[in-house]
């Protein structure tokens, strides 16, 4: 976008002076100055790489051995031929989650071809032993899997970058986490989740720039998984609740009761984990019914989530750790109701570490599904190469400010 000077207009009638500046000057007057290492927890020991020709046989089991949710992708190049800078070796990023879904889906289309040689004496074994048997599946290089739709694209994030470069980056596109990378290297340190930023935000509660939009109710707002929640009846099986979440690529599934239609638990991409280390329920998926799953958990010894006093650090670690003392029960999913207010769900979401809500009626049956992204959107700027307007926050901040959007400048009257 090319940038617009600063001009200064007097009307005849009064002594107010309008200053026209560009978009993103304006908007770095409200959270630019907020750099990005004031998120907690962005040096993370989680950092792993997973390299494009690597198979998807050693991909699992490493992020299985690490516990760990996610990956980096990187690509092998050689820079003394390419002339390709070192930053650029990062292509992509995939989660544990997704890709076992995929796993577990090309079993199941083997599996309809009952003719197919490679799945003959494998029948009940658990996942590795897939992997390990069916070339097709587990030798498979990561670097294939992108027409699959299954990496996340690489936009990083810098030491000296700030909360509105976050902030803009999460709320255009689908990332469940920014990298953050180290000059002059481009080395990859750590990463800034979805969860962290809405705990930095949790910090302005009380300012009446936040509260204005968070003390809103629920039913102000129109989210994106509103209208079609996903569901799965208690009485299905897990390879249903599965074979849901690869279709939609969503967090979570909830679980109902096929008679009252009340929520009674969810099943995440998360506890995938759990399935793949528990080799019974996994081999038994297809005669396991979802609220059998959800008692495996509850019948042993459970903590609640472990927060301690540096919450920022806590959100990270924990949203890419797939042990579960990170995460709440299966059977006790958050909720919240129309008559609840943002903040009330954004202060829930930390407490439980959760990067969803569901929302019930007074029956306590599903009417939607609210995100950790649809909440970031609500503070999201405005789109600074376009009239579109940005969030709740920016709104009143304009308002505040004395300023306010035409044809997608911001215009300040002082």
């Amino acid at each position: 976008m090319q940038s617009m000077q600063i001009k200064d207009e007097k009307k005849e009638d009064n002594d107010d002076q309008h200053v026209q500046v560009d978009s993103a000057s304006a908007l770095q007057q409200y959270l630019d100055r907020i750099p990005i290492t004031s998120i907690s927890g962005i040096y993370s020991l989680l950092v792993l790489e997973i390299k494009a020709g690597d198979t998807v046989r050693d991909a699992i089991h490493m992020l299985y051995e690490k516990e760990t949710f996610g990956a980096a992708i990187v690509d092998v190049l050689d820079t003394e031929t390419s002339g390709v800078r070192f930053s650029d070796r990062y292509i992509g990023f995939i989660s544990f989650p997704n890709i076992v879904l995929w796993c577990l889906e090309e079993y199941e289309n083997m599996k309809e071809d009952a003719n197919d040689r490679y799945l003959k004496g494998i029948e009940n074994d658990d996942l590795f032993s897939i992997l390990d048997q069916i070339p097709r599946i587990g030798q498979t290089k990561v670097g294939e899997l992108a027409k699959s739709f299954l990496w996340e694209p690489f936009f990083p994030v810098h030491l000296d970058d700030t909360i509105l470069h976050a902030l803009l980056l999460l709320s255009r596109h689908r990332l469940q986490v920014l990298p953050v990378v180290q000059q002059p290297d481009a080395t990859l340190i750590g990463f800034v989740t979805q969860n962290a930023l809405v705990e930095l935000l949790l910090q302005s509660s009380e300012l009446e720039w936040f509260d204005n939009i968070a003390n809103k109710n629920l039913s102000d707002f129109r989210f994106e998984g509103q209208e079609h929640p996903r569901c799965v009846f208690g009485s299905q099986t897990v390879a249903d609740a599965l074979k849901l979440l690869w279709q939609n690529q969503s967090c979570a599934v909830a679980v109902v009761d096929r008679q009252t239609k009340k929520l009674i638990g969810n099943v995440r991409n998360t506890d995938i984990y759990n399935l793949v280390k528990n080799d019974d329920l996994l081999r038994n998926r297809r005669i396991l019914t979802v609220e059998e799953f959800l008692r495996t958990e509850t019948d042993t010894t459970y903590a609640e989530p472990i927060i301690g006093n540096d919450h920022g650090a806590d959100h990270t670690t924990g949203s890419l750790h797939l042990k579960k003392s990170f995460k709440s029960r299966m059977d006790s999913p958050v909720t919240n109701k129309e008559n609840d207010t943002l903040k009330q769900v954004m202060e829930q979401m930390a407490k439980t570490n959760s990067s969803f809500s569901f929302l019930i009626n007074d029956n306590e049956q599903v009417t939607g599904l609210i995100t950790v992204r649809d909440i970031i959107l609500q503070f999201a700027p405005p789109c600074v190469n376009s009239s579109i307007g940005g969030g709740g926050f920016f709104e009143l901040a304009l308002e505040q400010s004395r300023c306010h959007i035409s044809n997608g400048t911001i215009i300040r009257n002082r």
